[in-house]
Formats: structure tokens, C-alpha cells, sequence
């Protein structure tokens, strides 16, 4: 006869509630209790009815996520400790991949939807009319991330795409760069992107300096090829541009690498910053200067938000039905990261030194 929860309490010397709190990985419980009553599980051969258990519960256990790539360290980051946060409540995480592009984050949203999920994570803060209609009236917990975007439909964990921009902006500024130029893909499918290209143009016409050198190459994710395809454009077209921002590391690390085959050197003829503190920013040659933006903290912060609010009972319109109806504003501030590629050279202990001063105007 197949054994039963109540036959695995009993060999366990537990409450069935407790058994059922075993297999969700409820934090209420130890887990040295947790190992012996899934040891004792094993033994007697018993093996959770998932599905019957979520009917009777009236819950699908899982957490659903859109992101624009699964192939970016950043995003990586961002669904790994989220996923570690989600699991650790004994729910999963069903991942969805919209490509940039906002008409699929609809189609995906609109499908994760008609599964019931308990709640439903974006990334952004830009979407269609359909799209925002569907998570407004979702009645679960709705997270954007990665933005703050103007009109949040629920919750929020994130920053502004445009501010980190100006902050590198300023950097470069400050080093007494001035004839700067930004390195992108199409910002009609990066919203992000976009809003770094917006905050880069912003910063640049605050200080008074030329704000047109804008290079786009196609489609995001703007790759390493991209980025080097950029930097030849703009060797080509304005070759007397001293520093360059991109929009991610990745097309930061091309770039320099189209300026090493041109025997450009980096920094002392021409300063490179990227964006997203990539493994490869690190151990480029020379470093790469970038914007830290804290991607698995981002993820964790909202893992650890849907939990709460899932806890607490709350369900409201705002993504969850909150009793207060004010949705949660959670800032991930980012970081700028100085490295050798804008002028300092970093040890270690991250100290700046060194600094190299740009060609003359």
C-alpha cells in the first residue's frame, strides 16, 4: 500500500503539518527536522503529491519571471539569488525569456498568467499597454526590476538606468575628458539601454559638451564583435573622440579590442567605461572602469520581498492586494567601479593611484 503523509508523522514522531512544512522547505522548521523526516520519507518509500497537495492548498508553488536574456551574466545573477530566496520558501521559479522585446514579454505574461502563478517578476519598466493592463489586474504580487520606472504597476527593486549613466558621465567629466562618446544597440528593444543612452545625453548637455557622438549597432545584447564594430565606426567617423561609454561590459571589453588593433592605447589615447561590472571588467587588460549594479542583490531584494508579502496574506491590485494600497519602492543603488581603462591603476585593496590625465583638447 502506498504510504501516506500521515504514515511518514507517525514513523517521524511529528505532526502531519509538520511533514507538509518539510517538503515546502518552511523556514518555521530546523532543518535537522527536515533531514530526519525526509530520511524517514525515503525509508517508508513516500513521495509528495505536488499536484494534489497545490489543489488542496489552492496554490501553484511557483514564482514566475520574465528577463530579456538568459545568456547575460547580469540577469544570471539576478534569477540565481532570487531563485535561492523563492526555494528556500519551498516554492520554484518558472523562467521566461522575452528576448527585448515587448510584444513577446506580453505573449509570455499573458501564459504565466493563466497558470496561477503566486507571483509574477519583470524586468523594467516599459511594457505594453496589454502587458501593464495584465499585471495591474493580476491580483498576486507583480515586481518590475532593474528600473525605477515613472508609473510602477506594484512593486519595484531596482534604479534609474539614466542616473548610473550620468554618474559615469561625470567621472569621465571630472578626468578632463570632454569629447565623449556612447556606444549602444537599438533603443527601441533595450529599454534600458535606452535609458542609459537618455541619461548619457542629459549629463553631457548639463556640462555643456557635445552630446551628438552616439554610435547604435544593432539589436541588444550589443556583443563583444558589436562593440569592436562600434569602436571602428567611430575611429572612422570622429577620430578625435577621447573617451567612450558603453552601454554594457561587454561592449566596452570590443572595443578595446578594435583599439588594441589599431594600436590605440587605452587609456592614454583613448579612455573605455562599460556598465554592469561584468567577470571580464576585472581581469581585462587594462581594467575596465564600469557601473556596479548590484544584479544579485537586486534579486535577492525581491525574492525576499515576495516572500513577505506571500506571508503576510496580503493580495491586492497593486500586484498583490496590499491592505495600504503603496506599493514597495526597494533602491539597489549602483556603484561606479574605477579602473585602469579611464586613467587610475586599482590594486587590490581597490585603491586608486596613478592617475593618467587624457590628450589636451
Amino acid at each position: 500500500m502506498k504510504p501516506t503523509m500521515k504514515d511518514v508523522a507517525r514513523a517521524a514522531g511529528v505532526s502531519v503539518m509538520t511533514v507538509s512544512r518539510a517538503f515546502r522547505r518552511d523556514a518555521s522548521i530546523s532543518a535537522t527536522t527536515r533531514d530526519r523526516i525526509r530520511a524517514v520519507a525515503d525509508e517508508l518509500g513516500y513521495v509528495l503529491d505536488s499536484v494534489a497537495s497545490n489543489l488542496r492548498s489552492q496554490r501553484s508553488g511557483f514564482v514566475a519571471v520574465v528577463i530579456p536574456s538568459i545568456n547575460n551574466a547580469n540577469f544570471a545573477d539576478t534569477v540565481g539569488a532570487l531563485t535561492t530566496e523563492i526555494e528556500a520558501a519551498g516554492m520554484e521559479v518558472l523562467l521566461g525569456r522575452s528576448n527585448y522585446d515587448m510584444a513577446e514579454e506580453e505573449r509570455l505574461i499573458g501564459q504565466l498568467l493563466r497558470r496561477q502563478p503566486e507571483a509574477l517578476v519583470v524586468t523594467g519598466g516599459r511594457h505594453t499597454d496589454r502587458a501593464r493592463q495584465m499585471l495591474a489586474g493580476a491580483g498576486i504580487p507583480v515586481v518590475e526590476t532593474w528600473d525605477e520606472p515613472a508609473r510602477p504597476i506594484g512593486h519595484t527593486v531596482g534604479f534609474s538606468n539614466a542616473a548610473a549613466a550620468a554618474m559615469m558621465v561625470g567621472h569621465l567629466a571630472e578626468r578632463g575628458y570632454r569629447r565623449i562618446a556612447f556606444v549602444g544597440g537599438d533603443s527601441s528593444f533595450d529599454t534600458r539601454g535606452a535609458d542609459r543612452r537618455r541619461g548619457f545625453v542629459a549629463a553631457m548637455e548639463a556640462r555643456g559638451l557635445d552630446a551628438s557622438r552616439l554610435i547604435t549597432v544593432g539589436p541588444p545584447p550589443v556583443s563583444m564583435r558589436e562593440g569592436a564594430a562600434a569602436m571602428a565606426m567611430l575611429l572612422d567617423t570622429l577620430p578625435d573622440t577621447e573617451a567612450v561609454m558603453a552601454v554594457a561590459d561587454p561592449a566596452a571589453f570590443g572595443a578595446m579590442t578594435e583599439c588594441a588593433r589599431r594600436g590605440i592605447s587605452v587609456p592614454e589615447d583613448m579612455a573605455i567605461a562599460g556598465f554592469g561590472n561584468f567577470e571580464i571588467a576585472a581581469v581585462a587588460e587594462p581594467s575596465l572602469t564600469t557601473i556596479d549594479p548590484f544584479p544579485a542583490r537586486i534579486g535577492a531584494e525581491t525574492g525576499a520581498l515576495i516572500v513577505r508579502r506571500l506571508r503576510d496574506g496580503a493580495g491586492d491590485g497593486l500586484g498583490d492586494g496590499m491592505g495600504d494600497g503603496v506599493p514597495t519602492l526597494i533602491r539597489v543603488e549602483p556603484q561606479l567601479v574605477v579602473r585602469a581603462s579611464t586613467g587610475a591603476d586599482i590594486f587590490p585593496d581597490g585603491a586608486i593611484t596613478s592617475p593618467r590625465l587624457p590628450r589636451s583638447a
